[in-house]
């Protein structure tokens, strides 16, 4: 019997990598002209993998998001995993946002992706879901090369990583 090779899809974000990005932002905005004599806010909640954005106006938010997002990427943070909330405008115009980040592939999507996976014709390839991750098998090396050459395009709204090449 041919042995079978495999590799697993995953997605994830290193918080370490989240708080120093936090950190940067906040000494960022600390010495930014404008957001001098201004209360804004950024606070890393590693247990439920959020930021919390704290401004005093819409402007300064979105200008804190900027300059959270460029800190995040500098990071190599995938942009993708981020799940931004809705701004809330309260009372005199104080604006509040929270941004969460995705660990895991959720169903919804691994389900996705097994099924273009499964409709682009590629044999003897088999899909099974592990959690929040997938893993596809495959008798051939170069049939497994050629899904992921076929998933690294595709926008799944999570940034996908290929691991476990065995």
């Amino acid at each position: 019997m041919a042995k079978k090779q495999s590799f697993d899809i995953t997605t994830s974000v290193d918080f370490q990598e989240v708080d120093n990005a936090v950190n940067q932002a906040i000494k960022e905005t600390q010495t930014r002209y404008d957001f001098k004599g201004t209360d804004c806010e950024l606070t890393f909640d590693r247990d439920a993998g959020s930021v919390k954005l704290e401004a005093d106006d819409q402007f300064r938010l979105d200008q804190l998001v900027k300059v959270l997002r460029e800190k995040l990427s500098r990071r190599q943070v995938p942009l993708k995993n981020i799940d931004e909330g809705d701004p809330d405008i309260g009372s005199l115009g104080r604006a509040r946002m929270t941004m969460g980040f995705k660990a895991g592939i959720d169903q919804e999507t691994a389900k996705k992706i097994s099924k273009d996976i499964k409709e682009n014709g590629f044999k003897k390839v088999q899909v099974q879901i592990q959690g929040e991750e997938l893993r596809v098998t495959s008798g051939s090396r170069d049939e497994l090369q050629d899904v992921i050459a076929f998933l690294k395009p595709r926008d799944y709204g999570v940034e996908l990583m290929f691991g476990n090449y065995r």
